[in-house]
């Protein structure tokens, strides 16, 4: 079962859209209500999905983050001063119909990092350790910014429950970090940090895909009747994708290649560029009611883009920084 499950979370690109094919068909074949009763599974897949994360991240690593306080300080200027106000210019231009369309943008490039930051700059062979701290950082932020982010920019356009935005943050996010820190700490104690590393580390985020992917077939089949009836919906929803991801990794390369070295330019790219899906998506489902599927729409679309948009960049970053110091 490992194996396959390993197997599914390196193919996230095919995962993805297949899961989303599923999804759409489920919601076409089966009855309406059937379908609605699928917002159940919402909660339990948003912890799977959250929680094998959090045992994998390592809290004790924010100590480290101060040793590059610069590196740190611009990656989160570009992660909240930056990105999401783009991302909400671009959600009401492209959606001046459908505000939880442009809120399900604005979701998905408010929560920045995730497991796939650090991943992403261990295959470009950039700074593990600031990529590590970003995710800590950025999650932690982006977890306790959103709720003020979506009240001052989208507030007037959407129904939203600040207290039940704030609740459910507190059960996705910090909840999940309390038990994954406590699980880490008893693997830790009971296998010892090389057999945590080796064996059971990466096992948590292949149980981490079954819960998003579960969340993605949700998402869809909610959304599968309106999809059916107007299916250039989902080139509607790519255009502005497309622009904010080539301005985020732009923006990165930049910076990066202005202010750092090598490895900490691409720990910064990935840092500013991999957003938080799962939790965004968890987040548009729980808090926002049956309109937020329209969000949930958005953010899923995104995961295509993001996996394959961080693939292709690896390929450019010797181009962009030069190659990695050779090893001593």
């Amino acid at each position: 079962m490992w194996k396959l499950l390993l197997s599914i979370n390196k193919k996230l690109f095919w995962a993805v859209p297949v899961t989303m094919l599923l999804g759409f068909l489920f919601g076409q074949v089966v009855n309406q209500e059937t379908v609605k009763s699928l917002k159940a599974l919402i909660v339990p897949f948003t912890f799977l999905m959250v929680y094998p994360m959090m045992v994998t991240l390592n809290i004790k690593s924010l100590k480290d983050g101060i040793k590059n306080v610069k590196l740190q300080v611009l990656t989160q200027v570009i992660n909240f001063g930056v990105v999401p106000f783009l991302a909400y210019g671009l959600g009401i231009y492209f959606f001046p119909e459908n505000h939880y369309m442009a809120l399900g943008l604005l979701l998905a490039f408010l929560l920045p990092t995730s497991g796939m930051t650090i991943s992403w700059t261990g295959f470009a062979k950039g700074n593990m350790g600031a990529a590590i701290n970003m995710t800590v950082i950025g999650l932690t932020l982006g977890s306790l910014a959103t709720p003020f982010y979506v009240k001052m920019l989208m507030g007037a356009k959407v129904d939203m429950d600040m207290i039940m935005v704030i609740r459910q943050i507190g059960y996705i996010v910090f909840t999940p970090m309390l038990l994954g820190y406590i699980t880490r700490s008893f693997f830790l104690k009971k296998y010892g940090q090389q057999e945590f590393k080796k064996t059971w580390a990466p096992r948590f985020p292949s149980l981490s895909t079954i819960g998003v992917l579960g969340v993605v077939f949700v998402a869809i089949a909610l959304k599968a009747e309106q999809l059916s009836q107007d299916p250039a919906v989902l080139w509607q929803i790519v255009k502005p994708l497309l622009i904010l991801y080539a301005a985020n990794f732009v923006i990165g390369t930049l910076v990066g290649r202005l202010f750092f070295s090598q490895g900490d330019a691409i720990a910064l790219v990935y840092g500013t560029v991999m957003r938080n899906l799962s939790i965004a998506l968890a987040l548009s489902i729980n808090a926002f009611g049956v309109q937020g599927a329209d969000a949930a729409l958005v953010i899923a679309v995104s995961y295509i883009i993001q996996v394959q948009a961080a693939a292709w960049y690896v390929k450019f970053t010797d181009f962009f920084f030069g190659p990695a110091p050779a090893e001593k």
